[in-house]
């Protein structure tokens, strides 16, 4: 017997997962930026949740000329080396596979930060699936550490999305022996840290490892105390405060759904409407995907 209510649940989880990530980016962004606006975390974000109405599925040629497409007009804003990079190697018509940068110094959140959208349509547990995952995140970033965050957003945010906030140890679990791994193990087995504390022993710079779990402890913080206050209390010590607003914000967004969630601030944002307007239509793609199996436990 169909179940409408579960296709109500999708969509509501992911608009709020888009919007989560939105309002994240901007409040994270107060300190950094000096106004209420948004940056290439969201900016990305929508762009890849357009290609993927485009193509009624998660297609690396297709994300990657779109997110061309916005780079080009001039709608991506406070972009990061190896997504420049990535971006310019595109517009010269490199191939998506070949384009971003290589090595240790493109460990950046650049991939962590855009990928959100694919919990919606792809499975992780699924082998084929986590190889779409890798190729989606090596249009601007060929580096593990990057890939492997960028798998861990899309495991947490499916999780969340089914009414689970993964909890650090079991998302380590589920990923390859990284960096990412290892720091997310290191913030389980410390559950009274503070987001202060995880600043000062793990770090909150744009290195994926500890953007991750970071992200992780930040979105637990939302649930319970709300975006508004916990961006507050982020941006008097994180880095990264916007990426790590922004990931926090889409699994606490999934999870939260956007009948739960305050996004009320993306009134007085500049594109706001623009914003809500790409996640209601991705939301609506998202409720009716055949591929959505089930969240990651």
């Amino acid at each position: 017997m169909y179940d409408r209510s579960v296709e109500l649940r999708r969509y509501q989880a992911a608009l709020g997962a888009i919007l989560g990530g939105a309002v994240g980016d901007v409040l994270g962004g107060i300190t950094e930026r000096g106004a209420l606006s948004t940056s290439d975390d969201t900016q990305l974000t929508l762009a890849t949740c357009e290609a993927i109405v485009e193509s009624h599925s998660v297609l690396p040629d297709v994300i990657a000329q779109r997110m061309l497409v916005w780079f080009r007009e001039g709608r991506v804003t406070g972009i990061g080396s190896s997504t420049l990079k990535a971006m310019r190697d595109l517009d010269a018509g490199m191939h998506w596979a070949l384009a971003g940068a290589r090595g240790e110094r493109a460990a950046g959140n650049g991939a962590a930060m855009r990928i959100a959208p694919l919990a919606f349509f792809l499975d992780p547990s699924n082998p084929t699936d986590r190889t779409k995952i890798r190729d989606v995140a090596r249009i601007t970033h060929h580096n593990d550490e990057a890939s492997v965050g960028a798998l861990a957003v899309v495991i947490a945010v499916r999780a969340a999305a089914s009414g689970q906030l993964v909890r650090p140890e079991n998302l380590a679990h589920q990923l390859p022996d990284t960096r990412v791994r290892d720091y997310l193990l290191t913030l389980a087995g410390h559950p009274s840290w503070t987001l202060e504390d995880i600043a000062r022993e793990i770090g909150s710079s744009g290195y994926t490892p500890e953007t991750i779990a970071f992200s992780v402890a930040a979105a637990n913080r939302i649930v319970h105390t709300g975006i508004e206050a916990t961006m507050h209390e982020l941006n008097a010590f994180a880095g990264d405060a916007d990426t790590i607003g922004s990931i926090a914000g889409q699994i606490a967004g999934a999870f939260l759904t956007s009948t739960n969630l305050r996004a009320s601030v993306l009134a007085r944002v500049r594109g706001g409407a623009q914003i809500t307007e790409i996640a209601e239509r991705f939301a609506v793609a998202a409720a009716s995907s055949i591929e959505f199996h089930g969240a990651a436990r």
